[in-house]
């Protein structure tokens, strides 16, 4: 690895991490293109470390809300804090089944991996979107159109779509939150919020048991990488995500889906063939 290899893909993590698009078919496309091994332990590590770079970024977009959820947000001047009906167990519904599935099918979920699996993947996630999305504005009636207004039920609906995600590499995790939002009865932007609100403990607790496993590749010679990674993930991540909640309305997910289409056929023409 040199330095411009460790730029290019922290800036396509931090692109890639919280928007529908699939931030590990990314990943593989620009390590095939870069002529590196993907599988190699250097490189997970290294990924681990940018990815770490992004859930900060993310933190610190929602870290009001993080704070309201911990029980030290702002308070009146009685000492009561203004009501918010989202909670930690409205969270815990929308990790604790991915969680469950990823720890016990840990194994199993690495020896579905491949770049076959995730090219229909892009193509499955795609197609869920556009439909998600079809059904929000015309089958259903939208009930949550703000995290406050999210139920205990469609917290866990979104948590069961996650599992999607988990055990099928290149869905997108955030893709399958936010279409099973939607096909729950949740606007399309509390959807969003949900699943990058949700996605800082779920990918804490991926990259730190990875960590794990990876930890002897942080050496003299890999740690300057790792830190240039981590800062440049860390920014894009957090400006990617700014944008993308401003721009919410414009960007849709259709317009995601198509996207994902394109990159599936740039997998095949450079991966597949």
């Amino acid at each position: 690895m040199d330095t411009i290899t460790a730029i290019i893909l922290a800036i396509v993590e931090g692109i890639t991490e919280f928007i529908p698009v699939s931030s590990t078919g990314h990943m593989i496309l620009t390590t095939k293109l870069l002529g590196f091994n993907e599988q190699d332990s250097i490189m997970k590590t290294y990924e681990i470390v940018i990815q770490l770079g992004a859930i900060l970024a993310i933190a610190l977009v929602y870290r009001q809300r993080i704070v309201d959820l911990l029980g030290f947000g702002r308070r009146d001047r009685g000492g009561v804090m203004p009501a918010a009906r989202l909670n930690l167990i409205h969270v815990l519904l929308g990790i604790v089944p991915a969680l469950a599935v990823a720890f016990f099918a840990r194994d199993f979920i690495k020896s579905l991996f491949g770049a076959s699996t995730v090219l229909w993947a892009l193509v499955a996630g795609g197609i869920l979107m556009i439909i998600a999305e079809w059904v929000n504005k015309r089958k259903i009636r939208v009930t949550a159109h703000d995290l406050d207004d999210l139920s205990y039920g469609q917290a866990l609906s979104i948590g069961l779509f996650q599992i999607i995600s988990v055990l099928w590499p290149g869905f997108s995790r955030s893709g399958s939150t936010i279409s099973g939002g939607m096909l729950s009865g949740v606007s399309y932007k509390a959807s969003a919020d949900f699943s990058f609100l949700i996605a800082i403990p779920i990918m804490c607790a991926a990259s730190g048991y990875e960590l794990l496993d990876s930890y002897k590749n942080f050496t003299s010679e890999t740690i300057g990488y790792f830190v240039i990674g981590f800062i440049i993930s860390f920014i894009v991540a957090y400006v990617v995500v700014v944008l993308f909640m401003r721009m919410i309305q414009k960007i849709r997910p259709t317009h995601f889906a198509i996207y994902r289409f394109i990159l599936a056929a740039a997998f095949w023409l450079f991966i597949m063939r």
